[in-house]
């Protein structure tokens, strides 16, 4: 009779604070314009603020496609680390995004949340409100491991 392999879990990484994970957005220079600011997180969870940015705005005042995109992608990457650690590579290996209203020179704030971790993948969804709470976009999101 033989044995069964063990699974291996993922390893366990010390949950990075709120402190932490804005020090990760400070600390990464392709997202400086967009000034993001990590206001909420718990476990697979994060919740970003997203200023409104007059360079990043599409002609008439509108927040840019590119900035609701980018906010989904960044709040997602962060709640894996509230799962994983910041050490850990993940990547964007797919992205859906529906954009359901306009959002015209205002803040906006975008929530991740990991709808399903596995070893290799993660999916999830996010969501960008406007400044009267309705929602501007819903994204769902799948990430990939890099070995590093």
């Amino acid at each position: 009779m033989q044995a069964r392999a063990r699974r291996a879990s993922p390893m366990t990484a010390p949950t990075p604070t709120l402190s932490d994970l804005n020090q990760v957005l400070e600390g990464t220079p392709f997202l400086k314009a967009y000034d993001f600011r990590v206001e909420s997180t718990g476990p697979g969870e994060c919740t970003l603020r997203v200023p409104f940015v007059d360079a990043l705005e599409r002609p008439g005042g509108i927040v840019s496609g590119m900035t609701l995109m980018g906010a989904a992608d960044v709040a997602m990457w962060l709640a894996i680390m509230t799962l994983r650690g910041v050490a850990e590579h993940w990547v964007t290996s797919d992205m859906k995004t529906a954009f359901l209203k306009s959002a015209r020179a205002e803040d906006i704030v975008c929530t991740a949340r990991i709808l399903k971790s596995g070893r290799r993948t993660i999916y999830g969804s996010a969501e960008c409100t406007g400044a009267d709470g309705a929602l501007v976009a819903h994204h769902v999101l799948t990430y990939a491991k890099v070995d590093a």
